[in-house]
């Protein structure tokens, strides 16, 4: 027999002292029943309201978001054209086609708990109901005003776990996509038939990001030069880190395309000024051009750090800075000369960004560690035969440990290597990725 359909009417709840107050929406097409919640002792005073609807369209208008929980009684007629949706493998048409009226109202209350109401004897679409989408199920000939109050508090405390647990789903999925997304917009190095190593350290400013707005790249043209390029975008925001992806793609077409120095970045400035979200916004930026001998190399700086260079037998020092030009984004017209620099055999070229040398030098203090920190600090590195990829992730620990915690700028740091000793003297591939052994300390001074 069909459910008495409740009168438009507050009652209280018996459990309701352990929640607030609630709204049920009773769905049924009795017209002359009545259904009453009855009066239970409530020391919290909280109330369960109750709404009554005749059928799905009634159902419709009245289904808002001050609705908790919707009671649907599965013996109600689905509308016209509705169909249940079935699954090929269990063959129960008819079980699925009287859970039509049931999945018409999950799909209308997405975020409404969601009670199913049946005869006793219908046990096995009752468990359906359930495992379509329903909270709960309850029976006509067992339903009380104690049964029906635990069981709106329950589905309502389930359908909020459930949103929870699909709102933490999408998050942790939506958070390993933009993981891969950034890990795939990181450069991978185009040196194939160079005799040059490289290695990199990338940590962005922003927590939990892998990508922020420092960018870098490593090319080889098919005349046999090696482009380098570093850059710094200013800010640390999501919106930084698509322009520095943005300026380095940009940079590795126009290099491919043939342009270097001066011409480059001066194409790269107009990239930046279409695409920046202000004015306001400029990125330096640090480009080195290598000579397929390996010997000689051309130098431009738009308002970025120089780089820091080791010979065979030398300490590491910085290349010339005096000549570089503004930051891109800053000036229209700019220039950037370019400047010519001899490297010779063997030697080691750090690129970086200015988090490297803007951390502290001690926790409490303010003192900046600087260029001349850095570079002392590599020289006391090298000195402890560090070197390659052992080097710059020593680099980068030693600045944080030094600033007493994370850094709060990007870091970035590059690293070209190249060995003029023949391949029987030094023992490995000229291609290789990660350098090997430095000389012991006391021995003459390696490259980086």
């Amino acid at each position: 027999m069909p459910v008495p359909v409740p009168q438009q009417r507050a009652v209280s709840a018996a459990e309701a002292s352990h929640g607030p107050d609630l709204t049920l929406l009773v769905i049924s097409d009795d017209l002359a029943g009545t259904f009453t919640v009855p009066e239970l002792s409530s020391e919290g005073g909280a109330r369960v309201r109750v709404r009554t609807a005749r059928n799905l369209t009634e159902a419709g208008r009245l289904l808002t978001d001050h609705v908790d929980c919707v009671l649907v009684d599965l013996a109600l007629a689905p509308p016209a054209g509705a169909r249940a949706e079935s699954r090929p493998d269990d063959g129960d048409d008819d079980v699925h086609a009287e859970l039509a009226t049931l999945q018409h109202v999950l799909r209308i209350a997405p975020h409404h708990a969601v009670l199913a109401l049946t005869a006793a004897d219908d046990t096995e679409r009752a468990a359906e109901a359930v495992r379509v989408g329903a909270q709960d199920y309850l029976f006509r000939g067992e339903l009380d005003g104690h049964l029906l109050s635990r069981a709106i508090r329950y589905a309502v405390e389930r359908k909020r776990a459930d949103i929870a647990q699909h709102q933490l789903t999408e998050s942790r999925l939506r958070a390993q996509e933009n993981a891969r997304l950034e890990r795939g917009l990181l450069p991978t190095p185009l040196l194939e038939g160079s005799d040059l190593s490289f290695a990199a350290r990338y940590r962005p400013g922003r927590s939990r990001a892998l990508l922020g707005g420092d960018f870098y790249d490593t090319v080889r043209t098919p005349d046999g030069t090696v482009h380098a390029m570093i850059g710094d975008v200013c800010g640390h925001g999501p919106d930084e880190a698509a322009l520095g992806v943005e300026l380095r793609i940009a940079w590795r077409a126009l290099t491919l395309a043939g342009l270097c120095g001066d011409v480059l970045l001066a194409t790269l400035q107009q990239v930046l000024e279409h695409e920046r979200q202000s004015e306001e916004i400029f990125a330096t930026v640090c480009t080195v051009d290598i000579t397929p001998d390996g010997r000689h190399a051309g130098l431009c700086l738009a308002g970025h750090p120089a780089p820091l260079i080791a010979r065979q037998g030398r300490a590491a020092h910085l290349l010339p800075y005096e000549e570089g030009g503004p930051a891109l984004g800053l000036l229209p017209r700019a220039r950037w000369p370019r400047r010519q620099v001899q490297l010779g055999g063997s030697w080691s070229l750090m690129m970086y960004t200015d988090g490297l040398i803007e951390g502290r030098v001690s926790a409490e203090g303010s003192q900046r560690l600087g260029q001349d920190g850095m570079v002392a600090m590599v020289n006391g590195q090298l000195d402890r035969g560090l070197a390659g990829e052992e080097l710059l992730e020593a680099a980068v620990t030693q600045v944080q440990e030094l600033n007493g915690g994370e850094l709060t700028d990007d870091v970035a740091v590059l690293l070209l290597e190249r060995d003029d000793a023949p391949v029987h003297r030094r023992g490995r591939s000229a291609s290789r990725s990660r350098p090997g052994p430095a000389s012991p300390a006391g021995s003459q001074r390696p490259p980086l």
